[in-house]
């Protein structure tokens, strides 16, 4: 199905591109609106923004598989995710990890059979010195305990109403 951009979308990109000497320049910005609007960049925008920009799709698939913050499918309501680079996963950040999914009867990778999150483990967020750290959509929580963890667990469960009933355990997540 092909990309439709929205309005907002249309007039941001018609303004952004010109201000750069070079089309490409424009990329991160144009893959950063379509995120915020969307949820995700699908390879139909992909193809959408290679269009704008006269690049080949597989020059702005480069750009979004490259940087963590892109992601290319849906997640749930709220972003999770935990560092597992070394600071980190000496202080605990896979129990870290384990505590949210066990919260939200998730699997690490997928969003929580009731809608709420998507728990994923990421390459160093640039805290070391206080972890373990996680990401909740933009906001870093540091020196992550599971008592922690389960304050921020209930938070986002009081603050976060599940889409649907929660479905059989066995429910096959994309």
């Amino acid at each position: 199905m092909a990309f439709e951009p929205s309005q907002p979308l249309r007039e941001y990109t018609e303004k952004l591109i010109p201000r750069y000497p070079q089309k490409r320049s424009a990329i991160m910005m144009i893959l950063h609106f379509i995120q915020r609007e969307q949820g995700f960049i699908s390879l139909e925008a992909q193809e959408w923004v290679a269009a704008q920009l006269d690049l080949q799709p597989i020059q702005v698939r480069e750009v979004v598989t490259f940087y963590p913050f892109y992601r290319e499918h849906p997640v749930g309501k709220k972003f999770i995710r935990v560092c597992r680079t070394l600071s980190c996963a000496l202080n605990g950040g896979y129990k870290v990890c384990d505590k949210f999914l066990a919260e939200f009867d998730a699997k690490l990778g997928h969003t929580s059979p009731d809608g709420r999150v998507t728990v994923e483990f990421a390459e160093c967020l640039a805290s070391c010195g206080t972890a373990p750290v996680a990401m909740i959509d933009d906001d870093l929580y540091e020196n992550l305990t599971e008592d922690k963890v389960k304050e921020l667990c209930d938070r986002i469960k009081a603050e976060v109403p599940a889409e649907t009933p929660a479905p059989a355990a066995d429910t096959h997540h994309h």
